[in-house]
């Protein structure tokens, strides 16, 4: 079934097709419409799953840690501070292994207030061990929110599902709705190795100690380290996973693309811009109106961020003279976070390409196709040097 309908709604249909079942979720812009949506489901009958108003986004995420815990197919929702507010608890959640999945509306963070659209809300959480999954329009959105809880369960680690404040939340876009049946045979009931069971008491997350310790049971228990590392060697995993997700659900659903970079006239550029989000389908008028004009230049939007796909993106830019990384967020005293994690991925390539910064759109400033022409332009033909320093699009200063 094809429909007409916002970003929000495509997410909200997307947990309801995954038959999610605890919700809770704080309302703040541009999110609220996703779980409003959903409130709205589970009231009328259309969804069977408990929908748990709290009073903070913390304690969203409170909710979803103690119901995944106890064994549920739980999800939340959120933006910018609203994501701020999670912070110590997202970390708890992929500490502790839980297959959560949480929509993040992107939008900028506070001081000063603003309700638009940038990334700096999700990248400032980048290190926190969840995975990090990026789209670019309503039909990524809905499948990528199907997607996410068959791979969390998969490996046992959460999962962002991010999509832009507004340009895409609030946007109207036609998308197609899967079968139910389909997205049945797709995700399987839950089956969580920790569910609480009453007959079978456990402690969970107890105090580590520095070193390996013998459990309850004479065994050897993972301190402190090892359970990072076992995280870590997850996360790594996840990346080959997505993968095999990516596979079955084009065996399934019939579509699909590439889980990792999603690329646009890169077979023989000689250049490529990079970015996240609907950027990177702006960035397609702009590479075609470039083509016009004699310069091989291609488009490539990061799908998967963490963990960051390295052999995807070594393959990607392998034979490209330069990379011209476009980004809404800034480590602030260096770059774009972005561009320096394509550096680094590259920089033992043999013949590694030139990369450009370019920082935009921070706070929802517009970002106009002229200007985006103007600077890959003078990118590719007349300033192929290395740079340290990020430019910035848009600044009036």
């Amino acid at each position: 079934m094809h429909i007409i309908e916002t970003g929000n709604v495509a997410a909200a249909l997307g947990v309801q097709l995954a038959k999610a079942q605890v919700v809770a979720a704080y309302p703040i812009t541009p999110q609220t419409p996703l779980t409003e949506k959903l409130s709205e489901l589970i009231e009328s009958g259309e969804m069977d799953a408990e929908y748990i108003p709290v009073e903070s986004e913390h304690s969203a995420l409170s909710v979803c840690i103690a119901a995944s815990t106890a064994g549920a197919r739980a999800f939340t929702a959120t933006s910018a501070n609203g994501l701020l507010y999670m912070h110590e608890q997202i970390h708890w959640a992929a500490g502790a292994r839980l297959p959560i999945v949480m929509c993040v509306a992107n939008r900028g963070v506070g001081a000063p207030w603003t309700i638009w659209n940038d990334h700096q809300d999700s990248i400032s959480q980048r290190d926190t061990g969840w995975l990090q999954v990026y789209a670019s329009d309503h039909q990524q959105i809905i499948d990528s929110v199907i997607k996410a809880f068959y791979l969390a369960e998969k490996i046992n680690i959460p999962v962002m599902v991010c999509y832009d404040g507004y340009l895409l939340s609030h946007t109207y876009m036609p998308f197609e709705v899967p079968e139910q049946e389909k997205v049945d045979s797709f995700i399987s009931p839950l089956k969580s190795s920790h569910a609480l069971n009453p007959d079978d008491p456990a402690n969970l997350n107890t105090v580590t100690l520095p070193d390996v310790r013998l459990d309850i049971h004479g065994k050897i228990a993972h301190g402190y380290m090892e359970l990072r590392y076992l995280l870590q060697e997850g996360m790594i995993h996840a990346i080959d996973e997505l993968g095999k997700v990516e596979e079955r659900f084009k065996e399934i659903f019939g579509r699909g693309d590439n889980p990792y970079i999603e690329s646009y006239r890169c077979e023989d550029a000689s250049f490529i811009a990079v970015s996240m989000g609907s950027l990177s389908y702006q960035l397609r008028d702009v590479v075609d109106q470039l083509r016009e004009d004699g310069i091989k230049v291609g488009s490539a939007g990061m799908r998967l961020y963490r963990p960051f796909p390295h052999k995807a993106v070594i393959e990607a830019l392998a034979n490209v003279k330069g990379v011209i990384v476009f980004e809404k967020a800034i480590s602030y005293g260096f770059c774009g976070p972005l561009y320096s994690d394509i550096k680094s991925a590259i920089y033992d390539n043999e013949n590694r390409p030139f990369v450009h910064n370019y920082v935009l759109g921070l706070g929802g400033r517009e970002i106009k196709t002229g200007d985006l022409a103007g600077v890959l332009r003078n990118s590719c033909t007349e300033n192929m040097s290395r740079t340290e320093e990020p430019g910035w699009i848009g600044l009036k200063i």
